[in-house]
């Protein structure tokens, strides 16, 4: 399977962080790229833990997209690795100095779009 990063218009701005342009120019590209697996991964999780996520409502939904992201931390690691996976040696040299803000920002982004992706979910 040939994937390519989308080309995202709109996120340029004066006075961007070295941080911010990454995130822009590198973290969402390849999020939105590899968003069928973020979802198919997703899936699994609840499937695997057993997890009756279709009979909560889409406020308790939306928590439990944020919880899974943010209190089980192999999960969390993994996902992070379906995303620096995709990066070229320059980014991931970018990301190495600055992991712990990227890590942040690459789960808040993902938090963000797995709970816009509720009718995806199993």
């Amino acid at each position: 399977m040939n994937k390519q990063r989308p080309v995202l218009k709109g996120l340029e701005r004066e006075n961007m962080t070295s941080v911010e342009a990454f995130q822009n120019n590198t973290l969402r590209p390849v999020i939105k790229m590899q968003h069928s697996l973020l979802i198919a991964t997703f899936n699994r999780y609840i499937i695997n833990k057993k997890v009756d996520f279709l009979s909560l409502t889409d406020p308790k939904k939306r928590e439990r997209i944020k919880g899974v992201f943010t209190k089980d931390i192999s999960f969390k690691n993994q996902t992070i690795g379906c995303i620096i996976g995709q990066f070229t040696t320059e980014e991931y040299h970018f990301y190495a100095i600055n992991s712990s803000e990227l890590n942040r920002r690459i789960i808040q982004i993902i938090i963000q779009r797995v709970q816009d992706s509720l009718a995806e979910l199993a």
